[in-house]
């Protein structure tokens, strides 16, 4: 059967799970199924004090904890609509939205509490504490209504932190997001007895809807941890959890290659020149995998990884070590998989085919045969919240939305994405070159932590983020050897810029050699899925120049 909206799911699964846990803190408390109905109707009954009527927007901020699937299930199956913010989002950002989506309530974590100005509090008719689901101020109280939403009710707006442009608030249906569910279902069943471990923010829509709405439709188990997912948190957590499902963000598994995995393999000369051949290297990368998988727990059946596109150095590394991983595509507008790939079908660089029940095509293909993908989806959005003119430009006029991603298929159908459109850098003899190919070949570099490559003056500059620690330790290397003085890295690190750009140009095409590197003494800032917001960093250095 499908269900058409989130009141749909969440009564099915009350009904049919009752007496099972649904969320649960670690180290902490825990709610069966039958708990979250309950509690999702103490929320509703709290907005309905406020005199909230159908359509009225909520603010959800809060960081991961089961009250947020249910401030999420109450707002949404209550006649509502969700407007979930990312706890990175600043004060500033917060007050914008608030105005924008012209929400009449909020509900709050105590972390994230400080970010409401007093200005904004006396703006809403009533403030929740997600913590206990208390009422942290109420400025109006009067009758309001619950009403039982239709699938194309609006459920949510969601403001994107994008990678190129400001914030813009995705309008998604009832529909939108519960059709994700019978979209995903062939590519990867959940089942009853599986524990998701939530780490990614739960106001993203790829953890709302697969790590929350799908966990929550089949009866599965989701554990939340009461701190941010560091190293010193995640470890005795997944020991304990061992969760059988996680959602990740390729930065996560490319840290643990860089930093644990490539470093031990390339520590000396001689381990160098053993990673370097083909069977030995395959063999190392397969033990590599065995404490890998120990280390999340021993039961990962699904280790999703998504939100940005996984360096091809390291999914080389998790096919070599038959670590369990699955690829997934797709965007906030979306709501959001658009195209998967699981354990058995993974095929490197490509993130599978494109889901059934979505059409697709490519646009304006180039003679490599790459081109605009463009998707007509059930999930698709309905548009931009107040803003027809970039609802307009987000869609074909035979209603195919655009992803603004440029993309190759080969004959199977799989799906390899090149680039963001807007990124793509069109050379001086008119031939087009894709940033992201040569960012992927600079960051296997063991030097470098991230980079993004941009265009000044007609020649492609790198900037780069030095990975500190490898530089450091390399440098002491040859202090102790050619007796440098400490007061000469300054130099080092100009020398190193130098062989990074004979690295990558040993290795792209003619038309995407780099000119220049430059340092990014900074990580560079990103979203919540940990993508480089990189239209900061190519305009800054445009603006440097124009100086």
């Amino acid at each position: 059967m499908k269900l058409k909206t989130l009141y749909e799911i969440l009564n099915n699964s009350v009904k049919n799970f009752s007496e099972r846990i649904a969320f649960s803190l670690w180290r902490g408390g825990s709610y069966t199924f039958k708990q979250v109905g309950e509690k999702v109707a103490e929320v509703q009954e709290l907005l309905r004090s406020a005199g909230l009527k159908k359509g009225d927007k909520v603010v959800l901020l809060s960081s991961n904890m089961p009250n947020w699937g249910v401030c999420y299930f109450a707002i949404t199956t209550g006649g509502y609509t969700v407007v979930p913010v990312l706890p990175d989002f600043t004060s500033a950002d917060l007050d914008r939205i608030v105005e924008h989506s012209e929400a009449k309530a909020m509900c709050v974590s105590d972390k994230l509490f400080t970010k409401i100005s007093k200005e904004l509090s006396s703006k809403l008719n009533i403030i929740v504490r997600t913590k206990n689901l208390s009422v942290l101020s109420q400025n109006v109280h009067e009758e309001g209504e619950i009403t039982i939403p239709q699938p194309e009710d609006l459920a949510a707006i969601i403001y994107t932190s994008g990678t190129t442009s400001a914030p813009k608030g995705v309008m998604l249906t009832h529909y939108n997001i519960a059709s994700q569910m019978w979209l995903i279902d062939p590519l990867f069943l959940v089942r009853e007895d599986d524990i998701f471990l939530s780490v990614l923010p739960m106001a993203h829509t790829y953890e709302c809807t697969l790590g929350l709405i799908l966990a929550f439709h089949h009866g599965a188990h989701v554990a939340y941890l009461d701190k941010a997912p560091t190293v010193s948190v995640l470890l005795p957590a997944l020991k304990e959890i061992r969760p059988t499902i996680m959602l990740t963000v390729p930065l996560i598994i490319e840290k643990i290659y860089k930093g644990k995995v490539k470093k031990q393999f390339t520590s000396s000369g001689f381990m160098r020149a053993l990673y370097g051949v083909g069977f030995i290297r395959r063999y190392l990368h397969r033990i590599a995998g065995k404490k890998l998988t120990k280390t999340f727990g021993g039961r990962v059946r699904f280790f999703g990884i998504g939100g940005a596109k996984l360096d091809a150095e390291v999914e080389q590394f998790l096919l070599e070590a038959r670590f369990i991983y699955d690829i997934g595509y797709g965007l906030t507008e979306t709501a959001p998989l658009i195209a998967g790939a699981v354990d058995g079908m993974l095929r490197l660089g490509s993130t599978g085919p494109i889901l059934k029940g979505i059409e697709y095509r490519l646009e304006n293909m180039n003679e490599d045969g790459i081109g605009e993908l463009v998707v007509k989806s059930p999930s698709q959005m309905q548009g931009y919240y107040k803003n027809p003119e970039a609802t307009a430009a987000a869609f074909t006029e035979d209603g195919f939305f655009r992803t603004g991603d440029l993309c190759s298929l080969d004959d199977d159908g799989w799906l390899y994405i090149k680039g963001r459109c807007k990124n793509m850098i069109l050379g001086p003899s008119g031939e087009n070159i894709y940033p992201e190919d040569i960012e992927n070949v600079l960051n296997s570099h063991v030097f470098i932590s991230e980079s993004v490559v941009t265009e000044m003056d007609g020649k492609l500059v790198a900037l780069v983020h030095f990975d500190t620690e490898a530089l450091e330790a390399k440098y002491s290397e040859l202090v102790d050897t050619w007796h440098k003085k400490k007061h000469e890295f300054t130099l080092f690190k100009e020398e190193m810029m130098q062989e990074v750009k004979n690295f990558v140009n040993e290795r792209v095409n003619r038309n995407s050699k780099i000119a220049e590197v430059v340092e990014e003494e900074q990580e560079f800032e990103k979203t919540a899925t940990k993508k480089i917001r990189r239209f900061l960093y190519t305009k800054k250095k445009n603006d440097e120049q124009e100086k």
